[in-house]
């Protein structure tokens, strides 16, 4: 008997669900969240996993998905428009669907990137990240446990690998426990006793898939990674929120002068000089001077203004300041803060990276406050470049689309 043999099975007759009108237009423009306020009839109470069906008001079939009673996503919708039997042959199509776009990938020297990116690939509150010959599976909702075994099937089929990692969410995990599911659990092989190696366009990279922050490595942000060893020749680089070091080691490799990483985390800081580390083969890497500051970003962003230090290129890539609308204001004002920091620390004519993860700023939200900031602080930005999503983080709906990314000179008023 294995772990999946104990998990529940979705039951065999679907839900039935009519929506209010506005849900029934942005099923229809393809939205994949239905909201527990929307729904304005249900034929009975479901089961996490169980299949719920939506018409509309003429009880014509709208959608199908995945049924959560706990979350206020109701339903994650798994398929829009026409009817479909949902089993491995149907994950299986999604999963293909899903490597075809990644398959430029390969020819990068990367062997670390995002399989499966949620309900933007469609199948919602599903995360699928390969580190070379791991596999690493993280679920937002018990929705999906019903459906795990024809998930590793079709998975199977796809993209087999010797070594499959289950990671929840801290809520799932709670659900999961009494079918002997649990975060960092080995589904296929062994769970590994160190950091898994990888590659990213020519670099190395460990993560700790296990226990590591999401599934161990950021990757959203890889192709900005790139373009900063582009811009780092030569340059004195500051890396705040540098996290396990992505932006400290690519900006070593494109021959930066020194490189200092600041963090709050002394573990993620340790990652980040065992990253430069793995990478010391490289002359530009090895000849980069590499320090670590344990310090808050903010504090550490004033005090290093205080002491008059400059550099050439500053990096911020802080943590999601909002996850829910109310947070917003918040988040724009933490924002504004980080820009004057960061201008404030570059040298005459130097660059600033800006970036923000926070699905709930919007992009124009994002770019006009840090550029009002850098005004205000007497340091405009010329030469704006602005980034978004990686193909592996195809964006497939409006709040789909959180990552943004500033690129600009400073000059000085």
């Amino acid at each position: 008997m294995t772990v999946l043999d104990a998990l529940p099975r979705p039951a065999q007759k679907r839900i039935a669900l009519h929506v209010a009108p506005a849900a029934e237009r942005a099923l229809r423009a393809g939205h994949p969240w239905v909201f527990e306020s929307a729904i304005r009839k249900q034929s009975r109470e479901g089961a996490p996993g169980d299949l719920a069906v939506i018409f509309d008001a003429k009880d014509r079939f709208l959608a199908v998905g995945l049924y959560d009673p706990a979350s206020p996503i109701r339903v994650r919708v798994l398929q829009q428009g026409q009817s479909a039997a949902i089993d491995r042959a149907w994950f299986a199509d999604r999963l293909s669907a899903a490597a075809a776009i990644r398959e430029p990938l390969a020819a990068q020297g990367t062997t670390g990137y995002r399989l499966v990116h949620g309900e933007n690939d469609g199948l919602p509150g599903l995360i699928l990240d390969r580190y070379a010959d791991t596999l690493v599976l993280k679920l937002y909702t018990a929705a999906w446990l019903p459906h795990l075994r024809d998930v590793l099937a079709a998975l199977d089929e796809v993209h087999p690998s010797p070594r499959l990692i289950l990671r929840l969410s801290r809520g799932v995990a709670d659900l999961a426990a009494p079918y002997g599911l649990s975060d960092g659990l080995a589904l296929v092989g062994d769970a590994p006793d160190a950091p898994v190696i990888f590659e990213e366009n020519g670099l190395r990279f460990a993560a700790d898939v296990v226990h590591g922050h999401k599934t161990g490595f950021f990757f959203d942000q890889r192709d900005n990674r790139a373009r900063v060893r582009d811009l780092a020749a030569g340059r004195r680089v500051l890396d705040v929120f540098a996290y396990s070091g992505g932006f400290s080691v690519y900006a070593a490799a494109g021959g930066a002068e020194s490189v200092l990483s600041v963090d709050v985390s002394a573990p993620a800081l340790e990652a980040a000089a065992a990253n430069m580390a793995l990478n010391a083969d490289n002359p530009r890497v090895q000849d980069a001077k590499h320090d670590i500051l344990v310090e808050d970003a903010f504090v550490a962003l004033e005090r290093l203004r205080a002491e008059g230090q400059v550099f050439d290129l500053v990096i911020v890539d802080p943590p999601s300041f909002a996850k829910s609308a109310a947070e917003v204001d918040r988040a724009l004002a933490s924002y504004a803060r980080l820009a004057r920091l960061a201008v404030g620390l570059a040298a005459e004519d130097g660059m600033v990276v800006l970036a923000s993860c926070s699905s709930r700023v919007t992009p124009d939200q994002f770019f006009e406050t840090v550029t009002r900031a850098a005004d205000d602080a007497g340091r405009p930005l010329v030469w704006p470049y602005r980034t978004g999503h990686a193909l592996d983080h195809p964006v497939g709906f409006p709040e789909g689309e959180y990552l943004k990314c500033l690129y600009a000179t400073v000059m000085d008023e």
